[in-house]
């Protein structure tokens, strides 16, 4: 089989590419994509793609496996970037890394490599079943680091593609491989945040785009000022962090772009301000609807799974109704539905 796979110099994706190489019967060809944005943003903080590049160059020469860089800066900005800016300008939560597997990842690489390769490889932590001629997405086994809310937007002809060597493993067991291999980046920490910043704190990204403006802090019970902030767009719904505020913690529950204000609540006050019930348009199934319209749900990446329930609505929307309720749920931030270990797919909170 010819095999590509995404190489970024991180732990998993360097274990992955070692687990295909040992299997010794696939014609491997790594790929490294250069969507760092070191050229805008160098001014913010040390952007490491030179270093990640140097690692990656260096477990490809000692597996004998041929290495290409392929450069989307272009595509990442336009596809990604721009997207990810005009939500946070217009108040909502935008779900970057989503836009990037289904936009970058498997889609300008899909389209850059062409029909050349029968699968792509990478380092996420997921499964792929096929069944009945389609490709079902399922969780991994290690909730912590289950990756399925990121792959949630794909189509059925990008699954059947994907190759996901680590998905159907713990997060101590690809360290452990990581040691046994003796890779350089053996004891390297998992990367945070956005895939695109690098080092770059997201705070500094967003003033870079859309600057900073001034404005009140204003608790939701009393229409008292409690402070300042720099511009909405730096927060979100149910935001703790970051505000400043004395006599805390306090929570973020509105934010109001034309009065430039955010709205928060002490602690105190919060079960008050949790939402139980939303709308959610631009769904995506990645096999088939659901079977049932009790499911469970994510409108973050993490191990918490609620419970739902969902009904249809006009024009492919869906209304859910979930338990627990939860203090952060905000628009643009996407729902992605569950049976049990199946991905189903999902969309955004309107």
């Amino acid at each position: 089989m010819k095999i590509a796979i995404l190489t970024s110099g991180g732990v998993d994706s360097s274990v992955a590419l070692n687990l295909l190489a040992r299997e010794g019967s696939h014609e491997l060809e790594a790929f490294y994509l250069k969507i760092w944005l070191e050229e805008e943003l160098a001014h913010l903080g040390d952007c490491p793609w030179e270093t990640d590049l140097a690692c990656v160059r260096e477990i490809c020469e000692a597996l004998d496996i041929p290495l290409r860089v392929v450069p989307l800066q272009t595509e990442y900005l336009e596809r990604v970037v721009g997207h990810a800016i005009s939500e946070l300008e217009a108040g909502r939560t935008p779900s970057p890394d989503i836009l990037c597997n289904q936009h970058i990842k498997f889609g300008a690489f899909f389209d850059a490599i062409d029909d050349d390769f029968d699968k792509v490889a990478t380092g996420h932590y997921a499964r792929i079943e096929a069944q009945n001629g389609s490709s079902l997405l399922k969780r991994a086994p290690d909730p912590v680091k289950d990756q399925t809310y990121f792959l949630c937007t794909l189509s059925q002809q990008q699954l059947s593609r994907l190759l996901f060597p680590i998905g159907h493993l713990q997060k101590s067991a690809v360290r452990q491989l990581a040691d046994e291999f003796d890779l350089p980046n053996k004891h390297r920490k998992d990367s945070q945040g956005l895939c695109f910043l690098g080092k770059i704190k997201y705070a500094e990204f967003v003033k870079f785009h859309l600057g900073e403006k001034t404005g009140f802090i204003i608790e939701k019970e009393t229409d008292r000022r409690l402070g300042t902030h720099n511009g909405v767009w730096f927060h979100t719904i149910g935001q703790r962090q970051g505000l400043e505020l004395g006599g805390g913690p306090w929570y973020v529950v509105a934010k109001d772009l034309a009065q430039n204000t955010l709205t928060v609540t002490h602690q105190d006050n919060l079960a008050v301000h949790e939402c139980d019930a939303f709308t959610v348009g631009d769904i995506n199934w990645l096999c088939r609807p659901p079977k049932t319209a009790d499911l469970q749900l994510k409108i973050r990446h993490g191990p918490q799974l609620s419970s739902c329930r969902i009904a249809n609505l006009d024009n492919g929307r869906l209304h859910v109704e979930m338990a627990p309720a939860d203090p952060g749920v905000a628009s643009g931030q996407s729902a992605v539905f569950y049976e049990g270990e199946i991905c189903l797919g999902g969309g955004m909170i309107e």
